[in-house]
């Protein structure tokens, strides 16, 4: 996807685009999904592509959204992450390739033991019983 900066900085709000843009990060505790548990799937907040299922979304008392899973592979890319004197391995948007955070191996053990510890800031949250209205049918059976 070919990013035009200057239409996605009036697009996102300042915090989304240093979260998506800038591989920023967000306070914890202080953002938008971290106690959120409605039904659902969160997109990136670039493209749309859907990204995380309210299904597979657990609280890991660590102040941002947790995952266990992506919805689709091959949507989330995996790359090694050195800064700030730690080794890390942030994730990213295929389409978009927005910074969504980092994924961890302290998750839940019954689910395959990942933590995907993802920015608020980089998701749009869609209600299962807004689905079909926002274009994203194929994804109300998760909810069935």
């Amino acid at each position: 996807m070919n990013k035009n900066k200057e239409q996605l900085k009036t697009k996102l709000t300042p915090v989304q685009y240093e979260v998506t843009q800038n591989n920023g990060t967000e306070p914890a505790f202080r953002n938008e999904f971290y106690n959120h548990f409605e039904e659902g799937i969160y997109v990136d907040i670039v493209s749309g592509t859907p990204l995380f299922s309210s299904k597979d979304k657990f609280d890991a008392h660590c102040g941002w959204p947790s995952f266990s899973k992506g919805i689709k592979d091959e949507e989330i890319v995996e790359k090694k992450d050195f800064s700030h004197f730690m080794i890390r391995t942030e994730v990213r948007s295929k389409t978009a390739d927005s910074h969504l955070g980092h994924v961890f191996d302290d998750g839940p053990k019954e689910s395959g033991g990942l933590r995907y510890c993802i920015n608020s800031a980089a998701l749009r949250f869609i209600p299962k019983d807004r689905l079909e209205e926002e274009g994203y049918s194929e994804y109300k059976k998760m909810f069935d």
